[in-house]
């Protein structure tokens, strides 16, 4: 009890952060189409949102070795807020995307932040309820986020005020922290490489898990509406993605601990192209189907990061822990930066439908290539533990390295 009332800053942090950060995804996409956006530049958002976010990945150590971890902390809160603040101001798609961009920033600069800060004081008797905890607040407050759209009115300079607001409170709980702050970590080289020379199956999963999560999040809003539903039916079918994404972590993490994980990449990628199709069917079924559809596929498509991740692990030296889970977050990027505007785009030509057949398609190509790989190296003999790992920033990996090498 001492620990978790020692980071209750943090972790209020982070649920000011996330309130804020996931909110503004659907409440964007359904603010574009009232609007009369094109679901192109929908989908432009919501890959700007993840040029943003790798750009802060990158950034933040490099901020925080400069001016300090609070400071840093409140300039990437700042940057948020303003991009925020700005949306009902400039009315303009191509403007709304410089702002994506600032909230991407300020996500990834802010949790490297909390990330660090957390790394610095857990020690290995205190790191699994730290993490547990963590990762819990960050799930908890995301599922809430996606239910705010169901309250918050598109295109209203009162919604994004609300979203800024939140923004802005996340700065206090940190900056007014009577703990002293960690030294600054040195950043992780980035070496994309890594990913692929340890693992080219965990790299090509973790593209395909970054296409389906930022695809889903930002242009599923535009598929809900298509489908007919309302806004607070929206705001369910988005946390039912995310339900489901946090069920599935405690079946998929035995399977990947006692069968091979490359059969385990299979298996979940054969299953996410079934519930690809169910929710394509499901669409007239009425919404009881549709929701149930987007559970299903947060489900199956949810733990292929952490899988993927996982066997690449498996092949990593402790030294390259920190480096490889950076590479591991570049490739998730490209997925996240391409997909969104990719499957708007799609959906713009061919119909709703389009969202989940660009999905499936991915998901096969992952499975003909898992296949193909068995062939080429036998499975591990000492693999690391399963860790659910959250997509958050390039230093996740100094939290979860002594996890890794428990096994």
């Amino acid at each position: 009890m001492r620990l978790l009332i020692s980071f209750a800053a943090l972790f209020l942090s982070v649920v000011l952060l996330q309130l804020s950060s996931g909110g503004v995804g659907p409440l964007d996409a359904l603010s574009g189409l009232t609007l009369n956006f094109t679901k192109g530049e929908v989908g432009l958002l919501g890959s700007a949102h993840f040029i943003g976010f790798f750009i802060g990945c990158w950034w933040a150590p490099r901020a925080m070795g400069s001016v300090g971890h609070s400071r840093a902390f409140a300039a990437f809160t700042a940057t948020g807020a303003i991009g925020l603040l700005a949306h009902m101001l400039i009315v303009n798609p191509y403007a709304w995307a410089v702002m994506r961009i600032a909230s991407g920033l300020c996500i990834a600069g802010c949790y490297t932040v909390i990330e660090a800060w957390l790394h610095s004081k857990v020690t290995n008797e205190t790191r699994g309820r730290a993490m547990g905890t963590y990762r819990s607040v960050d799930m908890g407050a995301s599922l809430i986020a996606q239910l705010m759209i169901g309250v918050l009115e598109p295109a209203s300079y009162v919604s994004y005020n609300l979203l800024a607001l939140l923004c802005c409170a996340s700065i206090l709980p940190l900056t007014l922290t009577t703990a002293r702050p960690p030294e600054t970590p040195t950043a992780p080289r980035l070496r994309p490489m890594l990913a692929f020379a340890r693992s080219p199956l965990a790299a090509v999963g973790v593209v395909v898990a970054g296409l389906n999560s930022a695809a889903f999040r930002m242009v599923g809003p535009v598929y809900g509406q298509d489908v007919g539903l309302r806004a607070d039916q929206i705001g369910i079918f988005l946390a039912a993605f995310v339900a489901g994404g946090a069920l599935a972590q405690i079946p998929s993490g035995w399977l990947a601990d006692k069968y091979d994980r490359r059969w385990v990449l299979i298996w979940l990628s054969v299953a996410s192209v079934a519930t690809s199709l169910f929710t394509v069917m499901s669409a007239t079924g009425g919404t009881t189907l549709v929701l149930l559809g987007a559970a299903a596929f947060g489900f199956t498509t949810f733990p292929i990061f952490s899988v993927a991740s996982a066997h690449a692990h498996d092949f990593a030296t402790s030294d390259e822990r920190v480096e490889l889970s950076a590479a591991l977050m570049f490739f998730y990027a490209v997925g996240a930066i391409a997909s969104p505007l990719g499957a708007s785009k799609l959906m713009e030509a061919y119909g709703p439908e389009a969202l989940f057949v660009l999905m499936a398609l991915a998901h096969v190509a992952l499975v003909v290539f898992g296949l193909s790989r068995l062939k080429v190296r036998a499975t591990p003999e000492k693999r690391t533990a399963y860790v659910y790992a959250p997509r958050t920033s390039f230093t996740i990996g100094r939290l979860l390295r002594r996890h890794r090498d428990r096994k």
